[in-house]
Order: C-alpha cells, then sequence, then structure tokens
C-alpha cells in the first residue's frame, strides 16, 4: 500500500474508492440516460457499435437511401472495420430497391419507398445480399423538398434485424438536409448498439 503525507497526496486505498465511486456514478448515469450514454472518453458510437459486433462475432451490413451511404462511411471511419462489415448497399431508386435488396414492387406501390414495411423488406434484402448476420435499412425524405401531408419532410424510417427478429424506428427531423442525414445517422447506430445489447423491444419478423 502507498501512502503519503504530502498535501494533495492520496492513499492508495482512497484513490480505489474514488475509482469505486466514479464507476458506481458512471452505473447510474447510464442507467438514467439509456439512449444517450454509449461510451466513455472520445469513443464515437460507432466504435461502440464496432466493438460489441467483434465481441459477439457477428457481421453487420446496410442498405441506405436516404443517407447514400452515410452511416457505412461512419463505420468504416473505425479501423479495422472491415472485420465486421463487408459493405453496404446505396439504394436510392425504387428500382435498386427491388433489383438489389428484393423490396416487393407492391410493397412500394402500396405503402411507399418511406415506410415501415419497406424497411424491412430492405433489412431483409440486404442481410442475405450481403450475407451478414444483422442488417440495417434507413429510408427517408431528407428535404428540403419531397414531403407530403401524410409524410413531412425529415421522417425517416430504419430497421434492424438479424432474420429472427425485427426492430422498427420512425423518426421526424427537421428540414436542413444536411442536419437530417446526420442526425439519422446517429440515431441509426444507437439503434442497432441497443438492438445487439438486446435493450429494445424487436417483433419478431412475420
Amino acid at each position: 500500500r502507498l501512502t503519503g503525507n504530502w498535501p494533495g497526496e492520496i492513499t492508495r486505498d482512497a484513490e480505489a474508492q474514488l475509482s469505486a465511486e466514479l464507476d458506481a456514478k458512471k452505473a447510474e448515469l447510464r442507467a438514467l440516460l439509456p439512449d444517450l450514454v454509449f461510451g466513455e472518453e472520445d469513443e464515437s458510437l460507432q466504435l461502440v457499435v464496432g466493438n460489441i459486433l467483434r465481441q459477439q462475432g457477428k457481421q453487420f451490413g446496410t442498405a441506405e437511401s436516404c443517407t447514400g451511404g452515410y452511416v457505412a462511411h461512419l463505420i468504416t471511419l473505425v479501423p479495422g472495420s472491415s472485420d465486421y462489415f463487408p459493405g453496404s448497399v446505396v439504394s436510392y431508386s425504387y428500382e435498386m430497391k427491388t433489383k438489389l435488396l428484393g423490396v416487393k414492387p407492391t410493397t412500394l406501390e402500396t405503402f411507399g419507398a418511406v415506410s415501415a414495411e419497406a424497411v424491412c423488406e430492405m433489412a431483409e434484402g440486404a442481410r442475405k445480399t450481403l450475407g451478414v448476420d444483422v442488417s440495417l435499412a434507413i429510408s427517408g425524405i431528407a428535404g428540403p423538398g419531397g414531403g407530403t401531408p401524410d409524410k413531412l419532410v425529415g421522417t425517416v424510417w430504419m430497421a434492424v434485424s438479424d432474420g429472427q427478429r425485427t426492430l422498427v424506428a420512425k423518426h421526424i427531423f427537421g428540414r436542413d438536409r444536411a442536419k437530417n442525414i446526420q442526425l439519422t445517422g446517429v440515431y441509426a447506430l444507437n439503434m442497432v448498439r441497443k438492438f445487439l445489447l438486446g435493450e429494445m423491444p424487436a417483433k419478431a419478423q412475420q
């Protein structure tokens, strides 16, 4: 045990106690703000997601429409992300959603590309096409135009699927295109994080 009598010095025991108290406070904060707290120090959300994927031994892929590959960009900012991220499908048009991801034309005609039904099919298509364990799909109206009374500018649907469970979420952001894309990236990655950790209820795939 190290001790000292100089002003400002603390004992090793006191240091350990402070560390334990800090860990307890961190745990409390995570419990209070589960949607906002995901890491420590300079850990980015994409790094945290990557670490979880690596720990679980899972491969991850994305199918992106309105974000144009932005989530894939965030993922690949992490060195070594090729260990768990083989690729992404950017399917902006109806044709590409059908041709590359197998989204049914009737789904797009009935519900539109910006819908829960479409992103669920996109996620499943990406999982199969990319040969991954978990997939994320995103489709929305990034703005500043393109909205309707039923689907406002800034509306984004996203889905995460592992073939057995599918989690779907809808968000409505603002009218700024760049901000909408950035916000979608953050919300989507956090959704993946919580899905992998089992922190969000996921309905069984129909």
